[in-house]
């Protein structure tokens, strides 16, 4: 009798923890949060590009690349092709062009996430950094992109041990970066689950460079979005997780100095940077639970937010745009050009708004 009710106790107090920790999850993604809708005028959505458009970064005279075709643990499995597009955002009709692969490169294990463009000073070349998951592994995959016939050539490959669960990147030099882990497990089941529920800041940024390879920054719920900025001296991170986007500092060896972080009240994805004004601007998930549940009966929401003045002691945080999911869900990224807003997504469309 004694052994049963011993059971019985332990039982009882495992069911007390995960429903604890289930709790906490469902606050940690704003489970219970209810979106008003806030949007923009004429937005129209980009062809080709109806399986996700996770990240988008703008370089020189408006050219967007853009990655889609993600696969990721506790996401809709989307079964299509990984894919690189270029959007000439100058050109009123805004039309993606996929980009075409090298022959050597092997198409059937291309899962991109993370994007980031390095324009080399002395050339001009734009080298295009990809997080790429080849059987849900991490490693980063260095491209060369060819104007003239909207190609990538493959220069390189590049794995590491502490390369391990990345999510995006910015290029900081034609073969140095930073990256985020976004877990600190490498498994799928403990990625999708376990760690969610145990809801702990194990998670990192790296730089990595051929002769330098080390954890710069630690402490993270779930680091997501990584970016530079216009001067290079600061690197922002945004914390999924924790609803905050981390200002740090770059030092002469590389590593991160915690400088302040700032709240978002939203669980924001991939970081975007104005060149020209420094703002941020960031495609956030307004409610994560619905996101990972993704009931079609009540989809999942989008919301873009910008970060104006974030070095200064008061920095401006606005909902630029808000939609429950009727008209584009689980934004993931957004960035501007030219007076329009262009706002990206893990597994659905992709869209471009007039700001107002």
């Amino acid at each position: 009798m004694g052994k049963l009710v011993l059971i019985s106790l332990v039982i009882a107090a495992l069911s007390a923890l995960l429903g604890e920790r289930i709790l906490n999850l469902r606050k940690r993604t704003l489970a219970s949060r209810e979106l008003v809708r806030n949007h923009l005028p004429n937005c129209v959505t980009l062809k080709h590009l109806s399986h996700g458009s996770e990240d988008i970064t703008v370089v020189r005279d408006g050219l967007a690349f853009i990655s889609t075709g993600l696969k990721y643990p506790g996401l809709p499995d989307l079964d299509v092709p990984g894919k690189i597009y270029s959007v000439d955002l100058q050109d009123p009709r805004m039309k993606p062009v996929e980009l075409r692969m090298p022959r050597n490169f092997d198409l059937d294990i291309f899962n991109p996430h993370g994007i980031s463009a390095y324009v080399d000073a002395n050339d001009d070349e734009i080298y295009l950094f990809v997080v790429n998951h080849p059987q849900h592994k991490s490693q980063v995959e260095v491209f060369r992109f060819v104007e003239d016939d909207h190609s990538l050539a493959h220069l390189n490959t590049i794995k590491h041990e502490l390369l391990y669960s990345l999510n995006d990147i910015v290029a900081v030099g034609v073969d140095s970066f930073y990256a985020t882990n976004d877990h600190y497990f490498s498994h799928n089941i403990f990625k999708a689950v376990v760690e969610p529920l145990l809801s702990q800041p194990w998670s990192n940024v790296v730089y990595y460079s051929p002769k330098d390879v080390k954890i710069v920054s630690e402490g993270y719920y779930m680091a997501n979005g990584i970016n530079m900025s216009p001067d290079k001296r600061h690197i922002y991170v945004a914390d999924v997780l924790d609803h905050n986007v981390h200002l740090l500092e770059r030092k002469e060896d590389n590593t991160l100095a915690p400088v302040k972080s700032v709240a978002l009240g939203s669980l924001c994805d991939n970081i975007e940077v104005d060149p020209e004004t420094g703002d941020l601007w960031l495609g956030c998930h307004p409610n994560g639970w619905k996101l990972f549940v993704s009931d079609p009966n009540d989809p999942p929401g989008s919301e873009v937010i910008r970060i104006q003045k974030i070095h200064s002691d008061e920095p401006v945080v606005t909902q630029v745009y808000a939609d429950d999911g009727q008209v584009i869900m689980g934004s993931s990224v957004a960035t501007t050009y030219g007076g329009k807003l262009l706002i990206g997504t893990v597994f659905h469309k992709a869209l471009v708004c007039d700001l107002k």
